[in-house]
């Protein structure tokens, strides 16, 4: 995975427009040793990836990413897709561990800079899946179902909805054949994503409502999910259901403030915040849905603050504040 860190850090570089020679001038690093860093030659030192980090403002999330694999894990992975029919549970977890910093990667550095790495490392996985064989593929198949699940997302954010649309579908299926509730509810609700993405309110209320009644959703998405749907149908004008669903999604606050699962690791209370704030913008009311936006938009870790999916949010604050 040395190859993966590099690969993903050079596209989150070159989305900043900054080449190696650029970045080794910056970091006032030899752009030889940077160049083999990059393109997985070389191990990067604990001090290249902590100035790397301060130099995409990734708060942090760079070096989370350096620090997944150790180098027995990273045997361990390379082992399993040459021979994997002899799969562990320390390759099934390494890989969990990559993909979980690689989510938060996306927060700081954008989608745009991970959809290629994570194409590739989409490909390896699941051929991955088809090969393994044992007592730990049930395991690694919640693994791969999460991989599809997030690039679907990274398509989603930057606007490629086909693609998104492709992947999110497969998400679904491979996380019904794990028995994931929680990852089945995710990949609909991005889907009401993309609906609201396009302006498709019909297609808002079917997704985010589908999710919502998802067995084995957790009660944190099952609140997130209640209130979008809401928004939905506020802009169909069904405001009974819509009223209905909002009360639905406040019943379920107390229990939504329960650890969430790691496929929704975002949704804490203050996140809540902001799908509550869209809820409420679309039913008009629109003091209380500026109140809900501005707190949920303060309340987020410093890593979320300028990632891509926060303009959404900030433009429908500016649409709340102008007409309250």
């Amino acid at each position: 995975m040395v190859a993966r860190f590099g690969e993903q850090v050079l596209s989150a570089l070159k989305s900043r427009g900054l080449s190696i020679r650029e970045t080794a001038r910056q970091l006032n690093y030899d752009p030889a040793y940077l160049n083999r860093v990059l393109n997985g030659r070389q191990v990067p030192s604990p001090h290249l990836v902590e100035r790397l980090d301060h130099l995409l403002g990734a708060e942090g999330t760079i070096v989370v990413l350096a620090a997944s694999l150790t180098p027995d894990d990273h045997g361990r992975i390379s082992r399993a897709i040459t021979r994997p029919t002899r799969l562990d549970r320390q390759a099934v977890d390494a890989l969990a561990a990559v993909l979980a910093a690689q989510r938060r990667l996306d927060d700081a550095v954008g989608a745009a800079a991970l959809i290629h790495p994570t194409e590739a490392q989409l490909l390896t996985v699941k051929q991955l899946l088809r090969d393994a064989r044992g007592p730990h593929r049930d395991a690694l198949l919640g693994v791969v179902a999460e991989y599809v699940q997030f690039a679907g997302w990274l398509h989603a954010s930057a606007g490629n909805h086909v693609e998104a649309s492709i992947h999110l579908y497969d998400a679904v299926d491979l996380a019904d054949e794990a028995g994931d509730g929680a990852l089945a509810a995710q990949a609909l609700n991005f889907r009401g994503y993309i609906a609201r993405r396009q302006g498709r309110p019909t297609a808002v209320a079917r997704w985010f409502e589908t999710a919502y009644r998802t067995p084995g959703a957790h009660a944190a998405q099952r609140m997130g999910d209640a209130a979008q749907a809401a928004q939905g149908y506020a802009q169909l004008g069904d405001q009974e259901t819509a009223k209905r669903l909002l009360d639905e999604a406040a019943g379920l606050a107390d229990a939504a403030r329960e650890q969430p699962p790691g496929t929704a690791y975002w949704l804490t209370p203050d996140f809540q915040r902001l799908s509550l704030g869209l809820a409420h913008l679309g039913m008009a009311e629109y003091g209380t849905a500026a109140d809900h936006l501005r707190v949920g938009l303060d309340g987020l870790p410093a890593e979320q603050r300028g990632a891509d999916w926060t303009a959404e949010y900030r433009a429908a604050l500016r649409d709340a504040d102008s007409a309250r």
